[in-house]
């Protein structure tokens, strides 16, 4: 199971070549890890209120082709990995070419830590959110 997170390429987001800065990877990760943990039926924002963050242990982006100003994008995200303290995915972002067809950009990863909002102690997401842990567990 894997999310799909659709943008558009913003001016804003290119650099003077007039292709997507690098900077706006992790952007777009972002997005597709809360299009992912939507489709669970939860937003992030319950995850803080019920006391639980996902700080950034590990990034990877690997670029293929550019992006550029208009491009429509695509992101993939997949769940690669859960264990009660942390969590991995895998992103895949891709440009829908005119015709409907893609072309990949670029894939990365990222690893999060699950934390205690106020300690920033690591947590168990599997106490803390049993429902949303068994849902993700299920699909990897």
């Amino acid at each position: 199971m894997h999310s799909k997170s659709y943008l558009t390429v913003r001016y804003a987001e290119t650099d003077r070549m007039g292709i997507v800065h690098h900077s706006q990877y992790p952007v777009w990760y972002e997005i597709g890890r809360t299009d992912y943990i939507k489709l669970f039926g939860y937003q992030y924002s319950k995850m803080e209120e019920a006391g639980v963050m996902m700080p950034l242990i590990n990034l990877t982006c690997h670029f293929d082709y550019p992006a550029r100003y208009e491009d429509k994008v695509i992101v993939r995200t997949w769940a690669i990995e859960l264990k009660h303290a942390h969590m991995s995915f895998s992103y895949k972002v891709s440009k829908i070419n005119d015709d409907g067809t893609e072309t990949e950009l670029g894939y990365g990863t990222t690893e999060h830590g699950f934390v205690d909002s106020k300690t920033f102690k690591p947590c168990s997401i599997k106490k803390r959110m049993p429902e949303l842990f068994n849902s993700l567990k299920e699909v990897l």
